[in-house]
This record gives structure tokens, sequence and C-alpha cells, in this order.
């Protein structure tokens, strides 16, 4: 009982950073592994100018939120991202 307890608890508990991290791995087809907290996208994933405009169509979709792009163009690493939905989204 407690294990599913456990499962129960921690199931909805898809984070902000997990979600994300998921999206980076998607969108740019990078290993898991390689999606730190302080990855660059460009410099550390290989994300080129297209990547990233799609890499933040898709956070948009996944969050239900807007991302202006002048607030986009400062969104480079996926600590950034992770900051950025926490701090405009509603959980």
């Amino acid at each position: 009982m407690r294990r599913l307890f456990y499962r129960e608890a921690k199931q909805p508990m898809s984070t902000i950073e997990e979600r994300v991290k998921k999206i980076v791995v998607e969108q740019l087809g990078v290993k898991e592994d390689d999606v730190t907290a302080t990855a660059s996208f460009v410099d550390d994933l290989g994300a080129d100018s297209l990547d990233t405009v799609e890499l933040v169509m898709a956070l948009e979709e996944e969050f239900e939120c807007e991302i202006p792009d002048e607030e986009a163009e400062k969104i480079t690493t996926v600590q950034q991202a992770v900051d950025y939905i926490k701090a405009h989204v509603k959980a």
C-alpha cells in the first residue's frame, strides 16, 4: 500500500523541470542525459535558430502560454526556460 500511495503522490509531480526536459529532448533530438539545467540550447545541445523557435513554440503549447519574442530571445538554457515557465504560468 505504501508503494501505491507513493506512486499516487509522485504521479502528478510531472514537474515543470521534467516537462521542459522532455520537450528539449523531443525537439532537439538529444539524449536525456545531455539536457542539464545549465545546458545551452545552441552551444551545448546544437540547436540552430529554427530549432530554438520550434522549442519555444513547443513550450508555449505544453504550458498553454505565450512567450513574447523579446522574452524568448533571453531563454538560452534549460534553467532559463524552467524559470520563465515557473514565473509566468500558473501550475
